[in-house]
């Protein structure tokens, strides 16, 4: 018989399985702590918007808190690596074990060469491959220069203006021959062979397909707990059909079994590893771009929770703020709050602070409570709230009221 789930039920087993269903580690976060929460949410997205701090550095916090970013740099950037960049979602960190599978399966040929001249793109490419085995990683306009290339920039595309020599090197980036070996203070990826940034273990002879993608929809289901073919497809972003069929190899080995939601019109899988807590007591601060989130779908459809990021939204259209962040009260979203760095004034700046409906009474206190964390793990000296949002007053009070106990 399939199994029936409350929704209270399936969001515990989601928190769970993402690592949110309790409250952080009460010691010192070391680079094991890091490296399990890496293991069980099997990547972390890449964006260039450093309003608040890099988005990768994000799930982390939520999660274990006050620990060093420094320990995610050290993951990815030296030998032998724990976290390497490929296309997931989207730009993610992901585990090196899934870099062939993703590379089986990917296909986003628009973020490079494929439109480009092929004379042009055979000459950068040799040139390219070459300055990389002579030497050490370097970033596109490193190697523009190291090869010489020279060319007339066309500035109509905002945001997309590559020259031929970012444009080759995304093309063999998103081919697997060439990776970021680590980044620029300016959020540049340093170029180098493949072959010189992953462990051979995952740069093995290309998988089965059938396999790859079994893989990594396992990964995705062990990392959502429970959810539809569309959630453990969008995780790793890949074809729904195929992932489809791999869902239902996992059903027939009993990896995965069908159950039923209550509220949830579709079919519903639930890994056979996921735990469902009998109470969820965690709090979190949510990136944009954390796992739990970035299917707003699955987001709506568990938590009542509709959100959507404004960033591109023109300033008097928004709702809520340019850069904000759901706040996960126990085994609910409760409130969501636009948040700013000021790192020149050593500031964290609420910009607005708003209640979901039926927020528990204690949102407030716990919302700033959350808030001095965040700014003592970022390093800054205060909190600022400003009054925009029905919940700002009350976070404002608070944050003195907490404050006055802990100082940062």
């Amino acid at each position: 018989m399939v199994a029936t789930l409350s929704l209270t039920q399936a969001r515990r087993i989601a928190l769970a399985a993402q690592g949110l269903d309790k409250g952080r580690p009460a010691g010192p976060v070391t680079s094991r702590t890091v490296g399990r929460t890496f293991a069980r949410i099997q990547l972390v997205q890449i964006d260039s918007v450093n309003v608040l701090a890099r988005s990768h550095f994000l799930p982390f916090f939520s999660r274990l808190g006050n620990y060093d970013r420094a320990i995610l740099q050290q993951m990815a950037g030296r030998h032998p690596r724990r976290m390497v960049e490929y296309w997931a979602h989207e730009a993610s960190f992901i585990r090196p074990e899934h870099f062939r599978d993703l590379v089986t399966w990917q296909n986003r040929t628009w973020v490079g060469a494929s439109a480009m001249d092929p004379a042009l793109r055979s000459g950068v490419t040799r040139l390219v491959l070459e300055a990389l085995a002579a030497g050490k990683p370097m970033t596109a306009a490193q190697l523009t220069a190291a090869i010489g290339h020279v060319e007339d920039r066309k500035h109509g595309n905002w945001g997309w203006n590559w020259n031929a020599v970012k444009r080759v090197l995304e093309h063999l980036f998103e081919e697997g021959v060439v990776a970021s070996a680590s980044r620029t203070d300016q959020f540049e990826r340093r170029y180098a062979l493949t072959k010189d940034v992953l462990p051979a273990a995952a740069l093995e002879a290309a998988p089965d397909p059938q396999a790859a993608m079994d893989r990594l929809i396992d990964a995705a289901a062990k990392a959502h707990g429970i959810g539809t073919v569309r959630c453990l497809a969008d995780y790793f972003r890949v074809p729904m059909k195929a992932a489809a069929v791999s869902i239902q190899h996992l059903v027939d080995s009993g990896r995965l079994e069908p159950v039923t939601v209550r509220g949830w019109d579709r079919t519903v899988f639930r890994h056979v590893d996921a735990r469902l807590p009998r109470t969820a007591t965690g709090r979190a601060l949510l990136s944009p771009f954390d796992s739990l989130v970035f299917e707003r779908r699955r987001l709506e459809e568990l938590f009542g929770f509709h959100y959507r990021i404004e960033i591109y939204t023109p300033e008097p259209k928004r709702r809520f703020g340019y850069y904000v962040l759901p706040f996960l009260l126990r085994d609910r979203i409760v409130a969501r709050v636009d948040l700013k760095t000021d790192r020149a004034g050593g500031r964290l700046l609420a910009k607005a602070c708003f209640g979901e409906p039926d927020a528990p009474a204690d949102t407030a206190v716990e919302l700033a409570a959350e808030l001095l964390l965040m700014a003592e793990w970022l390093g800054l000296d205060e909190v600022i709230v400003s009054p925009a949002g029905d919940l700002a007053a009350a976070v404002g009070s608070a944050i003195h009221g907490v404050g006055r106990q802990y100082p940062l």
